[in-house]
């Protein structure tokens, strides 16, 4: 089909997609979603359609949640496209986005949708600012603290896209992401959102404003070495990166550990054990705890490697 008939094609499909009939609608924002999906020549024909953003947008407001999820699944697809995502990333389109994330009655395949779509816009540097400025970051973590949240996963992925700039780190500190990740690992039944969420956490403690509330937190060494000793290895790695990081930083973190009885065998277990990533991490912390038992030899301390 040539590029001529194909962008009429489209503009067909996006006329009916506004029409009055749900039906019509329903089967127009299918048959987008579909040849948006893995076609970019597509996704750039419908978004250069006149007026094809803001009837999409609009239609991702229906109160028909099938109406809803379809529009937003034609959007994200446009977002795949690097050149569409910051013309995407309109305040119009975020507050829009994160109203769907904020409404308790947002239907869960929306909500996962919106996120979504959000961490791919976010993944143009350019945007990610344009998040904060709009109060993103809360919302996320508001989101997250719900154990119940069907969307978890889909939202820490957002989150954690988003805090690898620098003024969104200090926003998710600020709005309290340092606890509310600690109690996603602690109480998760679910390995993946333990590992992504100790990502996240890993990622703001790369700044100082989130090392610091990491380093104020009560019992974060124990509570990292309970995750050492779990079965996920994304989480080990994710545990054990933060540990390097505490270690570097306050000895008080280091001292913690040594008192932990369990704590050197777990680390020599993943460091035979464990993935290369956690494998190298773990390699860092025995080298640290080493170093800290000679200087508390030569010293005079009590402090001594126990095996």
């Amino acid at each position: 089909m040539s590029t001529a008939k194909l962008r009429e094609t489209i503009h067909e499909y996006l006329s009916e997609a506004q029409s009055d009939s749900h039906e019509v609608q329903q089967k127009a924002l299918q048959t987008l979603a579909s040849i948006t999906r893995v076609s970019p020549q597509n996704r750039s024909l419908l978004a250069q359609s006149y007026g094809a953003i803001p009837a999409l947008l609009a239609l991702s407001k229906s109160i028909s949640p099938i109406i809803q999820t379809l529009s937003l699944s034609v959007l994200f697809n446009l977002s795949l496209n690097p050149n569409l995502k910051q013309s995407l990333a309109d305040m119009e389109t975020i507050n829009h986005l994160n109203s769907i994330i904020l409404s308790p009655t947002s239907p869960p395949e929306s909500t996962k949708l919106a996120s979504s779509l959000i961490c791919s816009l976010a993944m143009l540097d350019k945007n990610k600012a344009k998040f904060g400025v709009a109060g993103t970051i809360p919302l996320l973590i508001h989101a997250i603290s719900d154990p119940c949240n069907a969307a978890a996963h889909h939202l820490l992925s957002t989150l954690a896209e988003l805090v690898q700039f620098h003024g969104n780190c200090t926003l998710a500190v600020r709005a309290g992401a340092i606890p509310v990740l600690i109690h996603v690992v602690e109480s998760s039944d679910g390995e993946d959102l333990s590992g992504t969420s100790l990502a996240v956490l890993g990622l703001l403690s790369k700044f100082d404003e989130g090392l610091n509330a990491l380093k104020k937190t009560e019992q974060i060494v124990s509570s990292m070495l309970e995750v050492l000793k779990g079965r996920c290895m994304l989480s080990k790695e994710g545990a054990a990166e933060i540990l390097v990081r505490l270690f570097d930083e306050n000895e008080g973190c280091l001292a913690d550990a040594l008192n932990l009885p369990e704590f050197l065998t777990v680390l020599a277990d993943i460091s035979v054990r464990g993935s290369a990533k956690a494998r190298e991490m773990t390699a860092q912390l025995l080298k640290k705890t080493m170093d800290a038992n000679l200087v508390s030899y030569s010293d005079g301390s009590h402090m001594l490697l126990q095996w």
